[in-house]
């Protein structure tokens, strides 16, 4: 369906209402972070060329006319990498299929007794409202969990199936052009990294995530709003500024957090992509397709091209 989650969620783009100071020292601190801006990407080295289109997950009618300025680059492509492409779906579900425990605590203390009880209170509550009774959200592995708390309810009950984000777009141009389809990382590298974690970071994390919880539709809209104006690490550097009011936290462990949630779900990643993305490189032109928050950083994947001596050239689309 091209139908936009994001007509379902009538939120406020967050920015527009913000304190002018604050808003201001949102936008210093995120020019001072390397590519904050900007979505589509080629980078070159010599005769290697990599062409980067940084995704937004979620159904939209905008993604047309993106997909059809980056078809040519898709269908002169020798390889499209993404993070999961339809073999590691494919491969996830049957793992899904086959070990309940990949997704549901199977033994050992359930979320609402490995969180503390006010964490656990709101999370049951912001997922009663996409419609999972705590009963159930107690049993969800934090991955799974994670991944649910970053639809708001408004968007979840309008999800009759899988969403058509970009990178599905591209996957399926890609297969129609017969250019092979291959994955940034292991099916189960989520799994691994969560499975690493320890309760205490589990908590930061969850705790974060509601942080934004009551603002949910509002920070959905900003979010999506940031996306197409090519500006997602804002709302990325916004959640962080929101969670300085949660009790108990001082602005210095909030950031400390959020630099620890950054380098579990985007930097570690992001290294372990560049020797995918260069390797692929030296064999032909690459297409590569992922999450529009992993290109921003020191550690996102432009800069760590650009150590590698890329040249990255930004394409206005």
């Amino acid at each position: 369906s091209a139908a936009s989650l994001a007509a379902e969620c009538v939120g406020q783009n967050i920015f527009d209402t913000l304190d002018p100071a604050l808003r201001a020292e949102i936008e210093a601190d995120t020019a001072a972070v390397p590519f904050a801006k900007g979505n589509f990407w080629r980078a070159t080295k010599g005769d290697q060329v990599i062409t980067i289109a940084g995704t937004y997950h979620f159904d939209d009618p905008r993604h047309a006319a993106n997909l059809a300025a980056l078809m040519p680059a898709i269908t002169g492509a020798s390889l499209v990498l993404v993070e999961a492409g339809p073999e590691e779906e494919k491969a996830l579900k049957a793992q899904i299929a086959r070990d309940p425990s990949t997704m549901i605590i199977t033994q050992g203390p359930t979320l609402n007794q490995q969180l503390p009880p006010d964490v656990w209170k709101e999370l049951s509550e912001a997922m009663s409202a996409r419609g999972i009774p705590p009963f159930m959200t107690a049993k969800f592995k934090p991955w799974y969990v994670l991944t649910l708390l970053s639809i708001p309810p408004c968007a979840m009950m309008q999800m009759t199936q899988e969403p058509d984000g970009l990178d599905r777009l591209v996957i399926e141009a890609a297969q129609e052009a017969g250019v092979p389809v291959g994955p940034l990382e292991p099916y189960d590298t989520l799994f691994k990294i969560f499975g690493s974690l320890t309760d205490a970071e589990l908590t930061e994390m969850l705790a974060s995530t509601l942080a934004v919880e009551p603002m949910a539709e509002d920070y959905f809209t900003t979010l999506v709003d940031g996306y197409f104006a090519g500006e997602s690490r804002a709302a990325w550097e916004l959640m962080r500024f929101i969670s300085y009011d949660m009790p108990g936290y001082t602005p210095d462990q909030v950031d400390a957090e959020f630099a620890r949630m950054e380098e579990i779900v985007s930097s570690s990643r992001n290294r372990a992509w560049i020797p995918v993305l260069t390797g692929a490189a030296a064999k032909g032109p690459v297409f590569a397709a992922f999450g529009a928050l992993h290109l921003s950083g020191k550690d996102g994947v432009l800069n760590l091209l650009q150590e590698q001596g890329f040249t990255l050239e930004e394409l206005k689309l």
